[in-house]
């Protein structure tokens, strides 16, 4: 097959979706198919075209974590597509270079398969006041999508049941992105470097929690903090860092809250990491922890936990089928239940600790790159035989 991809995000930007994005070219080229993939260009203000890449020079929307909003059609990327002749169209993103795609199906008589990747209901408090109105066209702008492309795929049974819910009377492929595991085995790691970051960041003894992610108010970071402030009152002598990794608009916000807790001494912001450098993050950690109930499938969890790292976070039906309380990672309902949970981790025995590693690694093979290939593969030979 000759796929070609839409995507406004790609590494090395660091996101759910330029990630996921990375997978789903990677695993069809390794499977011997053709990729073109046409994205965003944050190296510079021209059209650039290098190794089956196509990018499109973007407006970033530093608000929007340097998201890039780039033009829905490019007469150069399009000559240099028409040429390129592929089978079949996937957009991951809904405007910009997602509308370009769809442009391309119509004109070369492609199917079109659309990946809804984000969740935007949990976005629109962004709008204020204009928040309800906003909701309604999300609404209708979703289920429009969902009507739109030839086979429409959603990563969660959660975002399936939210697409149903908008009115969308179609049929819905559930494929979880796959993920690269060997990324975040330690044997895979270099020691050295490994070593060099945990002489950078933890402290002799310390007990590390690790927030990796955008810092954005729906990924609530400050739950995180007000839960490790009052883990810190009933736990004084145990010492503990918490290390966020990730950059965001609401930066600022969190780290005037981390100062008028009066954690700072406890609290290390390390910023946006490379995304090479994400796996030694996890492996810097004891417990990887999140607060936020937006994820459309949660990569980051699955990341943590092919790291052998403890993941702790608040009770999303979207994690229901990855994390089993006490078994695989452990939940919470609210920050409040964050101090008591970190004691409970921290108590654990070392043989209780790789037990729960064990049956977590077994629980992410669910997602691995090759199961993630034979679903993708029966979705695109599905939309192939409606152009038949």
């Amino acid at each position: 097959m000759r796929i070609a991809y839409f995507s406004d995000t790609y590494p090395p930007e660091i996101n759910g979706v330029s990630v996921s994005v990375h997978h789903h070219v990677k695993v069809m080229k390794d499977h011997g198919h053709d990729v073109l993939l046409i994205t965003t260009n944050p190296y510079s203000s021209s059209i650039e075209e290098k190794d089956q890449i196509i990018r499109i020079p973007g407006l970033e929307l530093k608000k929007l974590y340097g998201y890039r909003m780039s033009s829905f059609f490019s007469a150069k990327a399009y000559t240099l597509i028409k040429k390129w002749q592929p089978d079949l169209i996937h957009i991951h993103t809904d405007a910009g270079i997602g509308i370009f795609g769809k442009i391309m199906s119509v004109v070369l008589n492609r199917p079109l398969v659309l990946t809804y990747h984000t969740m935007y209901e949990d976005y629109t408090h962004y709008a204020g006041i204009f928040r309800g109105l906003v909701n309604r066209v999300v609404k209708t702008f979703s289920k429009s999508l969902a009507q739109q492309c030839t086979e429409f795929i959603a990563p969660s049974t959660k975002t399936k049941e939210k697409i149903r819910s908008y009115g969308a009377d179609r049929y819905i492929n559930i494929v979880p992105t796959g993920i690269d595991f060997s990324r975040f085995v330690s044997k895979n790691l270099e020691k050295d470097k490994l070593r060099q970051l945990q002489k950078t960041y933890v402290q002799e003894g310390e007990k590390i929690i690790l927030s990796l992610g955008r810092l954005a108010k729906e990924k609530s970071v400050d739950d995180i903090l007000r839960g490790y402030h009052a883990f810190l009152k009933n736990n004084p002598q145990q010492p503990t860092r918490l290390l966020i990794a990730g950059d965001g608009p609401e930066r600022s916000h969190l780290e005037s809250l981390m100062h008028e807790l009066n954690i700072q001494s406890h609290v290390t912001f390390i910023g946006k990491v490379p995304i090479d450098d994400v796996p030694y993050f996890y492996h810097l950690a004891d417990v990887f922890v999140s607060a936020s109930v937006t994820e459309t499938q949660g990569l980051t969890f699955m990341e943590a936990m092919a790291s052998s790292t403890l993941v702790l976070c608040r009770f999303d039906e979207n994690l229901a089928s990855l994390i089993t309380h006490q078994k695989t990672g452990f939940f919470v309902d609210r920050w409040d239940d964050i101090p008591s949970m970190l004691t409970t981790i921290f108590a654990l025995t070392d043989e209780q600790k790789k037990m729960i590693i064990r049956q977590a690694i077994t629980a992410v093979d669910y997602y691995s790159l090759d199961t993630f290939y034979e679903k993708l593969k029966k979705v695109y030979i599905r939309a192939l035989r409606q152009y038949w």
